[in-house]
């Protein structure tokens, strides 16, 4: 293995080039898709620093693991000891497999006692999945501290987007320049969080949605996160993600092995809305990705219907209105079990309470599926009340340090799922009530971060994460139907290490859609809108307090797994005829919504979106223009609708089944009766918005004309 040896994985979106050299495994390139022109030794050598001035003698090849030993001074992807010893390694590459676009490495590092697997698999749609497996060789045990996975990033790249947020506020876009140094995103709440960065990318200078070369990178995990990118005074530049490790939380003792969560990197050099299309493509090929299975129901959610005032004449009467709109899926929130009239109490006693369901859900569940809907059921399996029957009963069931009690979060503590005790009793009250009901649906919330977690004295978040994911699957195989939705306080638990396990994200508690207009853009970015819940909210906004039109809220929400939460027995007549046409054209486009490209449009107005879905094969197209704010000019900026077919003619008109907006002007552009153009004008002319009050919205319709 001393020989040099040039490694590809192709893809038609992307390539990453590795170099095994001298028993060291390099990433020499991570880009654009090309073919390889000379020899391996030719390759590296162009490759190759010189030597300068105050510098190591020999350039040194740090190789994946980017190791001190080797001459690195930047962050290592390894960090920890043995007890304080073998606390730097140099790891060996011992063997590797090369089989199409799989990279399996074999290293080993005799005197620190480890040995590392890595694997890099390349898809077809460009994602590039890493994974590591570490495992003690020693006699003695070995401490963790970090892991991360590192990728380079050529001079070109110029800036960092990544994103932050906070209740009913998430994934809000932030750039800035790449700078010297270490630039760090953490999250330590125990879940992906809402501050959570769903991906980080770095971009070249100008890039935006359509143009320009990005490499993302993105945590497969659901607790503790840390994204770097470091830019180090030689000029070298990389991105990293690894999960965040509590002091103490992987001690591996002789033989045991630490699966490292993985990472997905990602490339485009077309635009933001390349990387999206490479996530969305990678997502839907899985089968059990949901529109594999089955098209995706309109839902209804009684949550801001009814909150935890549970009645069952009061549930029948908005489910005779979500049937008569044409609702296929009704889910029954928070407040169904022992005691929970509020939430200071009953989580943990997942049993129906006799006293607002004294036939239990029988009745209901029967009532629902008889008008042709399915039923869903709310959960919080991994929180506590203190005053509840669990808690009582086993008050050493919860996450905690020492003889300690940590602060109380929405007045609940973090039920210990690393305790087999916890766990069985969770999936076996759940189980319960899945086995007992026709529920083909849970919505399953976690509404508090984690403090304190602990478990018989040493830092539990990994475990608990582990453990969240073994509860999913057990409950997935015992009722091969049922359907997830990963809620956390709304939209904190969104990312690629449970989409595998779910089948829906509730993108954010803030129904506002005005506030969802940027929310969904930028989950969107990751998740396909297949897997975004998308509601058309209350007309007076619970969270906002904004009042906005029935034509806004319905555009809003036709663009993701669309559904309603808002108490439907109180719209006016007009307003349930325009729900019923909403529902009607939410089933005929949900086949284009679920499956076609996601496009973004770099509007040159800041006070509007525009953005819609087109077929894969170009045949039609959904848009929608939305005005968040006044106008820069009398008249608004051309909307371009892109990626159609340039010589194709296109059908275009404004769709009125969602209810007019209001509109400033005192004639509309006749366009929005129809009219033909080909792909061509519609992509470089575009169309003339019509003057449109503040937060209010169109859809635009596109059909390759007959």
């Amino acid at each position: 293995m001393s020989e040099r040896t040039v490694i590809q994985l192709r893809s038609d979106n992307s390539t990453v080039v590795f170099e095994v050299n001298d028993k060291v495994l390099s990433i020499l390139y991570w880009g654009r898709d090309l073919l390889l022109l000379g020899s391996a030794g030719d390759q590296s050598a162009a490759l190759t620093n010189s030597v300068a001035h105050s510098s190591l003698d020999i350039p040194p090849t740090p190789g994946v693991l980017r190791e001190y030993s080797r001459g690195f001074q930047g962050h290592p992807a390894l960090s920890g000891h043995r007890n304080g010893k073998a606390w730097s390694t140099q790891f060996s590459l011992v063997d590797y497999s090369h089989q199409g676009n799989v990279l399996i490495a074999q290293l080993s590092d005799d005197a620190a006692q480890l040995s590392l697997e890595l694997a890099y698999r390349l898809t077809a749609e460009g994602i590039l999945k890493v994974d590591a497996i570490l495992t003690n060789l020693g006699s003695a045990e070995y401490s963790v501290d970090q892991f991360v996975y590192w990728m380079p990033l050529p001079d070109r790249a110029k800036e960092v987007l990544d994103f932050t947020g906070r209740w009913s506020h998430e994934r809000h876009p932030q750039r800035h320049p790449i700078v010297a140094g270490l630039t760090t995103r953490e999250i330590r709440e125990g879940r992906s969080g809402h501050d959570y960065t769903i991906a980080q990318i770095a971009m070249t200078p100008n890039s935006n949605f359509a143009s320009g070369e990005n490499w993302a990178l993105s945590m497969a995990w659901s607790g503790n996160s840390v994204h770097h990118v470091e830019r180090l005074a030689d000029g070298v530049q990389s991105i990293g993600a690894g999960e965040l490790l509590m002091p103490g939380e992987i001690i591996l003792a002789p033989g045991e092995s630490y699966q490292v969560p993985g990472v997905i990197a990602n490339y485009s050099n077309h635009g933001l809305d390349g990387l999206s299309s490479n996530y969305h493509s990678w997502l839907r090929a899985r089968p059990s990705h949901p529109t594999n299975v089955r098209p995706r129901p309109l839902t209804l959610n009684v949550w801001e219907a009814v909150y935890f005032a549970h009645d069952e004449a009061t549930i029948r009467q908005i489910t005779d209105v979500a049937a008569e709109i044409g609702v296929e899926r009704m889910v029954l929130d928070d407040g169904w079990f022992h005691d929970r009239r509020n939430d200071f109490a009953g989580l943990g006693d997942w049993v129906v309470d006799p006293a607002v369901w004294p036939k239990g859900l029988s009745s209901i569940v029967k009532y629902i599926n008889d008008k042709g809907i399915e039923f869903g059921l709310w959960f919080e399996g991994e929180m506590v009340n203190p005053d509840s029957d669990l808690y009582r009963a086993h008050p050493e069931w919860i996450l905690h340090e020492a003889d300690r009690v940590p602060p109380l979060q929405r007045h609940q503590l973090v039920l210990d799922l690393t305790h087999e005790g916890a766990y069985d009793h969770i999936l076996g009250q759940v189980d319960a009530i899945l086995s007992e009901y026709n529920i083909a649906y849970i919505k399953w919330d976690h509404n508090r971060t984690l403090v304190d977690a602990g478990h018989l004295g040493q830092a539990a978040i990994h475990n608990q994460t582990a453990a969240i994911y073994r509860l999913f699957a057990e409950l997935k195989r015992r009722h091969p139907k049922l359907e997830i939705e990963s809620c956390a306080s709304g939209g904190a638990r969104v990312d690629l290490g449970i989409v595998d396990l779910v089948d829906r994200f509730w993108t954010s508690d803030n129904n506002d859609a005005l506030e969802r207009q940027t929310i969904q853009r930028w989950t969107g970015l990751v998740i396909p809108p297949e897997m975004l819940g998308t509601h058309i909210g209350p007309t007076h906004g619970h969270q906002t307090a904004r009042t906005h039109e029935i034509s806004f809220r319905a555009v809003n929400a036709i663009f993701g797994h669309a559904g309603i939460e808002w108490n439907v027995t109180e719209a006016s007549p007009e307003e349930l005829e325009i729900l019923k046409k909403w529902a009607a054209l939410y089933k005929a486009k949900r086949g284009l919504l679920h499956s076609g490209r996601s496009i973004r449009v770099d509007h040159p107005d800041s006070n509007a979106f525009l953005y819609g879905v087109v077929a894969q094969d170009k045949s039609e197209a959904l848009f929608a223009y939305v005005q968040h704010r006044m106008n820069e000019s009398t008249f608004p900026a051309m909307a371009l609708l892109p990626g159609l077919e340039p010589e194709s003619l296109y059908e275009v008109k404004v769709l009125n089944e969602v209810g007019k907006p209001r509109a400033l002007q005192i004639k509309n552009p006749p366009w929005l009766k129809g009219v033909k153009l080909s792909g061509a004008a519609l992509a470089n002319i575009g169309v003339r918005p019509p003057i449109l009050a503040p937060e209010n919205a169109i859809l635009i319709s596109v059909v390759k004309a007959s």
